[in-house]
C-alpha cells in the first residue's frame, strides 16, 4: 500500500474520528463508549497537535486518504510528568496488517526525538495480540497489568501499560 506520513491537519479530523469510531463501536481496545461527532474530537486533536511534544501524524494513501494515525499526548497533568508522553496508535480495518502502525511509530518517534520527552508509554487492552507485537517491536517493555479497569460490552478488561525510554 503506498501512503505517505504528514502532520495531521484540522481537515483530517473527520477521517480521525471515523476511525477512532470504529474501535469504539467494535472492539474493547478504546475505552470510549460512545461515538463522537468530529467537532467534538476537536479538543483531542489540538491536545495532540501542539507540533513539539505532542504530535499527531497520518498515513495518507492517494486512492483511499488517511488510512491510519498515530499520536503523542499528555501522560499526567502534573508539571513533573511532562517529560513523559502517551502514546496511540489506530489504522482503518482494511488497513492492518500493511505495515501502516509500523510506518506511523517510525515516523512518530522521529518527529519528536530532539523535544523534551525522556518517556513513552502506552496503555493496551487485552487481549490485543497486533498491539503487544507493535509495541514488542519498538522496545516497549511491559511494566504491569491493571486488571478488570475497565467494563465495556458487559464485561471487564485489564489494560497492560508498557513503556521505553525516547533515546
Amino acid at each position: 500500500m503506498e501512503i505517505t506520513i504528514r502532520t495531521a491537519e484540522l481537515d483530517d479530523l473527520p477521517r480521525l474520528t471515523e476511525i477512532s469510531n470504529h474501535y469504539i463501536v467494535h472492539t474493547h481496545i478504546t475505552f470510549d463508549i460512545h461515538p463522537f461527532a468530529p467537532d467534538e474530537r476537536l479538543p483531542w486533536f489540538k491536545e495532540h497537535n501542539d507540533g513539539r511534544r505532542y504530535r499527531l501524524l497520518v498515513a495518507h494513501s492517494p486512492e483511499r486518504g488517511v488510512v491510519g494515525f498515530a499520536a503523542t499526548g499528555r501522560f499526567r497533568p502534573k508539571e513533573a510528568y511532562d517529560t513523559t508522553v502517551e502514546v496511540s496508535v489506530a489504522c482503518s480495518p482494511d488497513a492492518t496488517g500493511h505495515g501502516v502502525g509500523t510506518r506511523l511509530y517510525e515516523a512518530l518517534f522521529a518527529a519528536i526525538q530532539h523535544e523534551d520527552i525522556y518517556r513513552i508509554v502506552g496503555g493496551i487492552a487485552q487481549p490485543n495480540a497486533a498491539s503487544n507485537a507493535l509495541h514488542a517491536r519498538f522496545g516497549f517493555k511491559p511494566v504491569g497489568i491493571f486488571s478488570s479497569v475497565g467494563r465495556k460490552f458487559g464485561r471487564y478488561w485489564d489494560v497492560m501499560w508498557v513503556e521505553r525510554s525516547l533515546r
